[in-house]
């Protein structure tokens, strides 16, 4: 890694010849196996973009030059050039972000990661550069072809084509993937030119022509390089992709060509105006394991063997993910209305086991939540019943659609977010914690989110029953949770997971969640507090049982792993007092703030979601040392009680207890 190590800055890269750049290429790809196989993270999408990298840090000015990525899993090698080359934390609380992160470099401007959005982040920063008399600064936006699936890249290209005197190059990084092959008519365009022999013949033939010339007849090829490129791009019909849109088009040029690349780029960085480079690149280059990937060529991977790509985890516990999978078949098969609607997430979401047993009726809308929503609504009307299933975090960018086409005309959709809750590594653009706040403010919405793989059974056949609201399961990453089965159903769907004699506390628990709820409830029954642990199953609207339990006890404290302002606890206080039941309520859940990567437990020790401190809380509530302050006993004042004997762990507070129902 020798020339690895000498480059701690993008201008390093100034003195390197030639035949030094494509060594380091070689360097960077070694390390990213090498490194990524310990910690897991995107590994296919950076080995695909190493020469693309390289010649955009030794073409432009980076940080002065603002260099934009979408979506920012495949700037690893970014991170690189521009000196962090620790990757022994990838992903983990301390180490590298997986993705853009502006506190670790001045080199990351965008942090987001939601595809699509880039060419608008584009379009603003070259916009600031021109009103602030920076004319001559450049904005590099790098955007994986399956964005161009997601509508506001056209509606950023409509813009930008309308005013071309700025300094805006936009990089199309086409490697016909985005996780799995690229969905969509753009995509067959583009795999159209990609692979059209004409154009790969005429390029080759040419190639060989001035080859034969010898070094003479070389520097002439790469002399008129540049116009071949825009005769070839004719010649396949490429332009016609652009040609409403008043941008000067650059390719199809080999993303993996270092030169070509280098050439083109500064054709670009030279128009004066915006320009759109196409480059074609191989995802999980030069790493036969990753090639060898038919599902999505090592898109992310967790810890990995480095010679065979095996996966070095273990899980003896099937993920949400395929159990939901598997349901979904199960009732699909029964119920011919069932189809699924995914954005470019077939396989991460589970719906390719669905298309495989039934393949008419599944549909992969590319990168393009607002579409896949609002057609979901379509096919509700016209009699089926859409499965949405998409990632927690990308619900957000559909929820006009769920409010004003799904729910204001009351049709049967059912929304499967994955990823719901903290999902750890990939950090604050990913967890999926506003789901909860966001989608309850919908009216007639019904929200389930299931504590573990039977309830997630149960829970999805009741959804896609409903065929008169929109209906959300949500769950978590990762392998499903411990079974818990209830004491007891109320007659509204409410599962009773412990009751206890003396009705001090009721603990309200949100889909898995309900592992943490009975640890507390066993630490205040060590203290002498009666807990009793409910799990809604659905969570939304609140079941009148639950109110009627709290209505019983002295306090109601809720767990969930979304944001607690607005959230599930919000809910339930507000449903008490519209039905005057004064209970107070504790309402625990994540902050309203951008949690930084790091393993769910880790965040969720961050934030005070574990029995210790629960428990510790709610024994100082009870004793009314600790706002807010649980209903005394009859006959008793909270203000009256003798805070001097709470010994924590001792055995005082189940004597106080003892002496106060005497």
């Amino acid at each position: 890694m020798a020339l690895l190590d000498s480059i701690d800055g993008p201008r390093d890269l100034d003195r390197l010849s030639d035949e030094e750049m494509t060594e380091l290429a070689a360097e960077i790809r070694r390390f990213l196996v090498t490194e990524v196989s310990k910690t897991g993270g995107h590994l296919g999408p950076n080995l695909g973009v190493v020469e693309t990298t390289l010649a955009i840090h030794r073409v432009f000015d980076s940080p002065r030059d603002a260099i934009v990525w979408d979506t920012g899993h495949q700037s690893y090698v970014h991170k690189l050039l521009t000196g962090r080359k620790d990757f022994s934390r990838l992903r983990q609380k301390g180490g590298l972000a997986g993705y853009p992160q502006r506190s670790e470099s001045p080199h990351d401007i965008v942090e987001s990661s939601h595809a699509s959005s880039s060419l608008s982040w584009a379009d603003g920063i070259s916009r600031a550069f021109t009103m602030t008399g920076q004319g001559d600064r450049h904005v590099v936006a790098v955007v994986g072809d399956g964005a161009l699936t997601g509508g506001m890249t056209w509606e950023a290209l409509n813009n930008i084509s309308d005013d071309n005197s700025r300094n805006l190059v936009l990089i199309v990084n086409d490697n016909g993937r985005s996780y799995a092959p690229t969905i969509g008519g753009m995509a067959r365009f583009l795999s159209d030119v990609r692979t059209r022999r004409s154009y790969r013949r005429f390029r080759t033939s040419t190639e060989s022509f001035f080859g034969h010339l010898g070094a003479p007849g070389r520097a002439l090829y790469r002399g008129v390089r540049g116009g071949l490129h825009g005769f070839l791009s004719r010649f396949s019909n490429n332009e016609a992709l652009y040609s409403n849109l008043d941008i000067k088009y650059i390719g199809p040029v080999d993303g993996h060509d270092l030169r070509d690349m280098e050439r083109a780029l500064r054709q670009a960085k030279e128009y004066g105006a915006p320009v759109i480079v196409h480059t074609i690149t191989q995802k999980g280059r030069g790493y036969e394991p990753a090639l060898a990937d038919v599902a999505d060529q090592f898109h992310a991977v967790g810890q990995i063997d480095p010679e065979t790509g095996e996966s070095v985890e273990t899980s003896t516990r099937p993920s949400w993910t395929s159990v939901f999978s598997e349901e979904l078949v199960t009732l699909a098969d029964r119920d011919e209305r069932i189809v699924g609607i995914t954005a470019a997430m077939l396989r991460p979401t589970g719906l390719h086991k669905l298309a495989e047993k039934h393949p008419g009726r599944v549909l992969d809308v590319g990168i393009a939540e607002q579409h896949a929503v609002t057609s979901a609504a379509g096919l509700a009307f016209g009699g089926m019943h859409p499965v949405v299933a998409v990632y927690a975090t990308f619900i957000n960018r559909a929820f006009d659609q769920v409010l004003m086409d799904v729910a204001l005309h009351k049709a049967g959709v059912t929304f499967v977010l994955d990823r719901a809750g903290v999902t750890g590594p990939d950090g604050p653009s990913h967890h999926g914690i506003w789901d909860l706040a966001i989608l309850q403010v919908v009216p007639n919405i019904r929200l389930a989110a299931p504590r573990d793989a039977t309830r997630l059974r149960e829970e999805l056949a009741e959804a896609v029953a409903v065929q008169d609201a929109p209906t959300v399961l949500r769950f978590s990453k990762g392998s499903v949770g411990t079974e818990f089965d209830a004491v007891r159903r109320t007659a509204d769907g409410v599962d009773v997971l412990r009751e206890a004699p003396h009705k001090d506390v009721l603990i309200v628990t949100v889909g898995p969640m309900a592992n943490l709820g009975l640890d507390v409830a066993e630490r205040l029954a060590a203290q002498g507090i009666g807990a009793t642990v409910v799990d809604p199953r659905w969570v939304v609207p609140v079941p009148r049982s639950i109110i009627d339990l709290a209505r019983d006890h002295r306090i109601v404290v809720s767990i969930e792993d979304g944001i607690r302002v607005g959230g599930i606890g919000t809910r339930i206080r507000q449903d008490l007092r519209a039905a005057g039941v004064d209970t107070a309520v504790d309402e625990l859940g994540l902050p309203d703030e951008f949690l930084d990567h790091a393993s769910r437990d880790e965040i969720l020790e961050q934030v005070g979601l574990t029995p210790q401190a629960i428990a510790r809380d709610l024994v100082a509530q009870v004793l009314g040392r600790r706002i807010p302050v649980a209903r005394p006993l009859p006959g008793e004042d909270a203000a009256d009680l003798d805070d001097s004997r709470l010994a924590e762990g001792t055995g005082t507070a189940d004597h106080e207890q003892d002496e106060r129902r005497r």
